[in-house]
């Protein structure tokens, strides 16, 4: 039997055709959760008659207790995925079936395997809509006035894909403002298709989000070791990744040589430097 919640769409913003932000409501009120988990939505598909269900990442995050907050992708190639395409017809009042959240793979440490507090700088990575987790990230740490050092990288084709850019720029800039010793966060977006002209305004880092992590042929550094002004190390950072396959590869590719491995692999002590979640 599956568990599910009775649930309303209260708001949808269409950042470009196939690309949405949308926020539901449980009838029954918000159920305690932890931030970076996900949950299903279930839609009845008419031509199948029956309730289909995806998995979708919150962006919103475990205090935000009014909403839930999805960044969705209309899937239509190679075929029109079955349970986005409803997602797209959705009005304002319309009715979702939701699982309860669940997953820890993208739970934030919280301690180290010693038991210490992990005070670890936390570099989060998300290809596309792989950013959703990370935007729950970004307003846990600063809802909950955490001191930590704290990197969003976000990657995307085009510049109208970068779902979060303005909020993501404000916590950057209200960094800068306060300090990092009361708010330590950065964010960094890059695009990978620079040439085609729907991005000719862009002037900020090119290529795949995992790019920011190849080191220099000259330096041996790369982009996120110039930003943070040291070499990152499994003592010094943990990474979260959340996008497709490739992404996650790439990353874990790039930091291999640098000691860092899986929640997934561990090294003896029950350390790791990287949780990640594959959405393909």
């Amino acid at each position: 039997m599956v568990l599910e919640m009775k649930a309303k769409v209260t708001y949808m913003e269409l950042l470009k055709e196939d690309l949405v932000i949308m926020r539901v409501v449980p009838e029954k009120g918000v159920p305690e959760y932890r931030t970076g988990q996900f949950l299903t939505m279930g839609l009845p598909i008419p031509a199948e008659k029956k309730i289909v269900r995806r998995a979708y990442s919150l962006a919103s995050h475990a205090g935000n207790r009014d909403y839930f907050e999805f960044v969705i992708r209309w899937v239509r190639k190679p075929l029109p995925g079955r349970v986005t395409t409803e997602l797209f017809y959705l009005s304002v009042g319309d009715e979702v079936l939701l699982g309860y959240p669940t997953g820890a793979a993208l739970q934030i440490s919280e301690k180290l395997p010693n038991g210490e507090k992990d005070n670890r700088r936390i570099i989060c990575v998300g290809g596309g809509t792989g950013l959703a987790p990370f935007i729950a990230f970004a307003h846990h740490f600063h809802d909950t006035n955490d001191k930590r050092e704290v990197i969003i990288l976000h990657g995307a084709s085009y510049i109208d894909e970068l779902s979060y850019k303005r909020l993501l720029t404000d916590y950057d800039n209200e960094s800068k403002k306060r300090g990092i010793d009361q708010w330590n966060f950065k964010y960094r977006a890059a695009i990978s298709r620079p040439k085609e002209y729907y991005n000719r305004s862009w002037s900020g880092p090119v290529g795949r989000v995992e790019s920011f992590f190849k080191p220099d042929k000259k330096t041996g550094l790369s982009p996120v070791d110039e930003m943070v002004g040291e070499e990152i190390t499994p003592d010094n950072t943990i990474v979260y990744i959340c996008g497709y396959q490739g992404t996650i590869d790439g990353v874990i590719e790039s930091l291999g040589s640098r000691g860092f491995v899986t929640e997934h692999e561990k090294n003896p002590d029950g350390s790791f430097g990287i949780k990640f979640e594959s959405y393909g």
